[in-house]
């Protein structure tokens, strides 16, 4: 046979049927269509008031515009910054056409109204900071316009009596209107220097241009420039007429916008057969490319697309954490250097956050901050540890040892270096660490322990991951002798007949949103390996989620990928079909304000059913359900720079493919093998020789840096063995998200 892949995915068809599809009115953010290009975004809704049933409303966010608080100084947060209004001169009914086309990163709408009908085509370009509008309107609607207001003159800022400002994260803010030739420019001034520049123009073809017949063309180009001095109206003023205005270059200023995200879907692939939850994967693909980009800021807990909040910035004790965990495996490590050039360039904040006393060799982070990371540590201390988690994952997932040198070790070994000194030995002869905060149990009054559970499994795995690093790197660190110290002589996890406690003396005693009682299992791994180990995860997984009453959408999401951990699939799906009836319309999350991480996390969730990767070990289609008897993933990445494809068929794995990036050892974990007369066909580099598999049900292999391999089933005769296409789709589950369908109030039977 053969040794190749046949790719059979047409992907404009593949996520057309994935699209987000409006048929009623979209009146609020959560349920609005959303663009963006790791900067720039805008939500796309219209109003539920009567008086304003004729408005479109492109709500617009800048991801790095901040401004600070009045009075005492918390850290600079996200403002909301406008939006460019449609107002048509009818209002708005049904029905109500709009799609968010996925392939294309364009909404496109046709929108009747009582005296006419416009069309719309819309897109956030993916290389410019620019927004583009464009509108055709027929007779009736000739007269529709489009107006940008400043927040403060769409929403009057909430005041009392005195006429003091009751929203504490939105500033006083003066607003002024200018012209620069054709260019319409507002500029928004929130004291203390900070501000920011909107510049839009408006353009109308000639009559040969139009559309067709009577219908009348506008396009409106707009782009938002933190800052508000000269230099920048300059600049705005700029970005604008550097959008070609002759046919055939507009045409290839959009073919760019539209290539970027061509190139940017294929980087993976996995297709199921539950195609709502297929679409919810990719929704979130286009969501993460739309919420960051490799030179953009770190995603905060909105991205672009801010609204009222009580968390309008970063947030460290899981946020940041969940909504990078599906880029590793996605192989969109591009994302992630968001994150990690962040970081790179705020270490020595980082040093300042921890007390004067420990900034020789410590650094921290506390709960949250602006994107100069200044926030102090006080009683929650692991938070830099979990992000250099992340940090941890992007280096295994890509090798770059250079990374690896130059900031995952010296800023872990910063970070652990602060637990270091909050030990104390006990009269047991075990080291302790002191009363913390276990993130979010008890919400809002926050509950100390000592020995928490957090802490516990960060500093751990902190400890037995720099004795891995410098060992690699061949560095002799004074402080590893300390490290393995701190391995053998730390006290065990607090665990009671429940499972795994909070910490010390504080069992769960009630409804807890988040699994930081449970890091060491999952995302840390450092526990699970023996039976008696999973058992102890396994209880105390489902007390957790037992205990109802404060569970989140994420609580969910983390349940799903302990689930999937034990290899429990169908478990692991009922986790996140829970997740399904939390999330909103258009897929984004919402509590008391708007939560990015919880959608993103239950991507990661999908990709622990069908790919995990710990040390050397690679687990291919871990967890998958019963309902799932095919399913396909291709080019996911795994740790040690593999890239993996594999194919399931009537409920077992026919073909893996394997390919070394890095040359790393590499053991794959599958259910190809379930019986002594099974036999399996390894071919490397063309050479076809019979698979040897390990009496732990393993099979090893050894590749060289660029070298791939095809595992197979010996006695499997497909006509073309290798063929990567999409599981056929669900007909009623196609473009299921967007408008509210009765799916979101009753649920769909499985």
């Amino acid at each position: 046979m053969t040794t190749r892949i046949e790719n059979a995915i047409d992907w404009p068809m593949f996520m057309s049927r994935h699209d987000m599809l409006w048929t009623t009115r979209p009146i609020s953010w959560d349920e609005g269509a959303f663009l963006g290009n790791g900067m720039l975004g805008a939500m796309i809704y219209s109003e539920e008031h009567r008086d304003k049933r004729n408005v479109l409303r492109f709500v617009l966010g800048r991801s790095d515009i901040t401004a600070s608080r009045p009075g005492e100084q918390a850290f600079p947060v996200r403002v909301p910054i406008g939006e460019l209004a449609l107002e048509l001169e009818g209002w708005i009914y049904q029905p109500y056409e709009m799609r968010l086309e996925l392939w294309n990163a364009e909404l496109r709408a046709i929108i009747p109204t009582t005296k006419g009908e416009v069309r719309i085509r819309a897109f956030v370009h993916a290389l410019a900071p620019v927004l583009v509008l464009e509108l055709d309107a027929d007779e009736g609607e000739r007269d529709a316009k489009l107006k940008w207001y400043a927040y403060s003159e769409v929403d009057p800022i909430l005041k009392n009596a005195d006429g003091i400002n009751l929203n504490q994260y939105i500033p006083e803010t003066t607003v002024q209107h200018l012209e620069s030739g054709e260019v319409s420019i507002g500029v928004q001034e929130y004291g203390s220097g900070e501000g920011c520049t909107t510049a839009w123009l408006t353009r109308r073809p000639d009559q040969t241009e139009q559309a067709s017949g009577s219908w009348h063309r506008q396009i409106c180009i707009l782009t938002v420039m933190n800052g508000m001095d000269d230099t920048v109206r300059d600049q705005a003023v700029r970005e604008l007429r550097a959008v070609p205005n002759s046919a055939s270059g507009w045409e290839a200023w959009i073919h760019a916008h539209r290539r970027w995200w061509h190139h940017y879907y294929p980087e993976s692939f996995i297709s199921i057969p539950d195609t709502q939850l297929e679409s919810f994967y990719w929704i979130q693909m286009y969501k993460l490319a739309s919420a960051t980009r490799a030179d953009s800021f770190p995603i905060d807990n909105q991205g672009p697309w801010l609204t009222s909040t009580p968390w309008p910035g970063l947030w460290f004790n899981m946020n940041v954490q969940m909504s990078y965990s599906p880029i590793y495996t996605a192989n969109r490590l591009h994302l992630g250097m968001s994150l990690i050039r962040s970081l790179q360039g705020q270490q020595n904040q980082l040093i300042r956050n921890v007390p004067e006393a420990y900034r020789a060799d410590s650094a921290g982070l506390g709960r949250s901050s602006s994107y100069d990371l200044d926030s102090p540590v006080t009683d929650e201390v692991g938070n830099l540890t979990w992000v250099m988690h992340n940090c941890w994952r992007h280096y295994r997932y890509a090798m770059d040892d250079q990374m690896l040198r130059s900031l995952v070790y010296p800023l872990l070994r910063r970070s652990i270096a602060l637990y270091l000194h909050l030990l104390e030995e006990g009269q047991d002869g075990h080291l302790h660490l002191p009363p913390t905060v276990s993130p979010e149990y008890g919400s809002f009054k926050q509950v100390k322990t000592a020995d928490s559970h957090y802490d516990l499994a960060l500093l751990r795995w902190g400890c037995e991951t720099l004795i891995r690093m410098a060992d690699q790197l061949g560095v002799h660190d004074p402080l590893h002798g300390r490290w393995r110290e701190v391995l053998e002589r730390l006290v065990p996890f607090p665990v009671d007949s429940s499972g795994y406690m909070i910490g010390e003396g504080q069992r769960m005693e009630f409804g807890h949103r988040h699994f930081s009682h449970l890091l060491a299992a999952f995302p840390l791994h450092i526990v699970g390996d023996t039976e008696e180990e999973k058992a102890l995860i396994l209880r105390s997984l489902r007390h957790w989620i037992g205990l109802e009453g404060d569970l989140r959408g994420f609580s969910f999401t983390g349940a799903a990928s302990i689930a999937a951990k034990l290899g429990l699939g169908d478990e692991a799906l009922a986790y996140l079909q829970s997740l399904m009836h939390l999330i909103k319309p258009n897929t984004m999350y919402k509590e008391a304000g708007p939560v990015i991480e919880t959608p993103l996390a239950g991507a990661e969730s999908l990709h622990d059913m069908l790919l995990q990767s710990r040390g050397e070990r690679i687990y291919v289609f871990p967890a998958v359900p019963k309902t799932w008897p095919e399913s396909v993933f291709h080019q996911l990445r795994a740790e040690g720079g593999f890239l993996v494809s594999a194919v399931r068929e009537e409920g077992r794995t026919v073909w893996i493919h394997i390919c070394s990036l890095a040359g790393e050892p590499c053991r794959i974990v599958t259910d190809m093998v379930t019986s002594p007369d099974d036999g399996l066909v390894i071919d490397i580099g063309g050479i076809s020789k019979e698979c040897v598999i390990q009496a732990d049900g393993v099979i090893d292999l050894a590749l060289k840096p660029g070298e791939e391999a095809y595992i197979y089933r010996a006695n499997w005769s497909g006509s073309t063995l290798f063929h990567i296409s999409p599981v056929p789709a669900e007909k009623a589950k196609c473009n299921l998200f967007g408008s509210r369908k009765p799916w979101r109030l009753y649920g769909i039977p499985h």
